[in-house]
C-alpha cells in the first residue's frame, strides 16, 4: 500500500498542500521515549497522509530509508479542518552522543480524485512537505539558542576563484540554520538570495552573486539571519575573520 501511495503523484488536482505540520522543524531529545508531530487539514476535502523519516535523501520511500526510527501512525485519513497526531519513536540504535544528527520527516498528502467527466485534461498530483528533525543528544556542551553566536565567518573566493563566498565555520555539536546569509557593508547590506545551514564541526559556503569582487567603501561583516528550534527568526552581525 505505502509504495502505491507514494506513486499516487498524478492523483489530485489541487495547487498546493492543505495537510500543515506544526511547526518548522522537530527537536528530539535524546532522552525522551517519543515525541508527537502534529498535523492539521486546514482544507475543504479529507485528505490520505503517509509519514516518514530519510537520513538525507530526497527521493527516498518509506521503504528505502534507513533511519533508527518508528512512525506511528504511518498512514491514516485526515478529514477536513481536523487535527491529527503522529509519534516519533526512537529505536535506540548508536548514534553520535557528542553532536547532533540530522534526519527528515516526510508528510505525504493525496487529496480524493476530483470528478471528471472525461471531457477535460487534469494535471493532478499529490503534495511532500519535508522538514527537519534534529536528533540532540543529552549533555552537550553549550546550547542551541547560543550556537549562531560562536560560528566564525570569512570572505573567501567564490567557486572557481570566482566572485565572493561567505564560509561559516561551526565549532558547535549543533546545527545553525539560515533563513539568510549576507553581508554588511558600512550602511548596507548584500544577501546572498538563499539560507541553509552549517552542520556541527563543520563548514559551510554561501556564495554572494551580487559580488563580483570583495567589497570596499566600509566596514564588512557577516549578516545573517538565524532561525531557532521553535522557528522564529533574527539577525546577527558579526565581524569577519582574518
Amino acid at each position: 500500500m505505502t509504495g502505491l501511495l507514494l506513486c499516487a503523484a498524478l492523483l489530485a488536482n489541487r495547487t498546493e498542500a492543505t495537510v500543515v505540520i506544526n511547526g518548522t522543524r522537530v527537536v528530539y531529545p535524546a532522552q525522551e521515549s517519543e515525541v508527537t508531530v502534529g498535523l492539521q487539514n486546514v482544507g475543504n476535502t479529507p485528505s490520505l497522509v503517509q509519514v516518514w523519516l530519510d537520513a538525507g535523501d530526497e527521493k527516498s520511500t518509506p521503504e528505502s530509508a534507513k533511519v533508527p526510527f518508528t512512525i506511528t501512525p504511518p498512514l491514516f485519513r485526515l478529514d477536513a479542518d481536523k487535527s491529527a497526531s503522529v509519534r516519533m519513536i526512537y529505536s535506540k540504535e548508536p548514534l553520535p552522543s557528542d553532536k547532533e544528527s540530522l534526519f527528515w520527516l516526510n508528510v505525504l498528502e493525496v487529496p480524493p480524485k476530483s470528478a471528471n467527466d472525461g471531457t477535460k485534461n487534469m494535471l493532478e498530483f499529490a503534495f511532500r512537505t519535508r522538514i527537519k528533525v534534529l536528533f540532540r543528544p543529552a549533555g552537550l556542551p553549550g546550547n542551541a539558542a547560543s550556537a549562531a553566536h560562536k560560528l566564525t565567518w570569512k570572505l573567501v573566493d567564490g567557486e572557481d576563484g570566482k566572485g565572493v563566498a561567505l564560509q561559516a565555520i561551526n565549532p558547535t555539536p549543533y546545527y545553525v540554520n539560515f533563513a539568510e546569509v549576507g553581508l554588511s557593508v558600512g550602511e548596507r547590506s548584500v544577501r546572498t538570495r538563499g539560507g541553509g545551514m552549517v552542520a556541527p564541526g563543520s563548514t559551510a559556503i554561501f556564495p554572494i552573486k551580487e559580488l563580483t569582487s570583495r567589497p570596499t567603501g566600509g566596514e564588512v561583516k557577516a549578516q545573517f539571519n538565524v532561525i531557532s528550534d521553535y522557528g522564529a527568526v533574527s539577525t546577527i552581525v558579526q565581524p569577519l575573520a582574518p
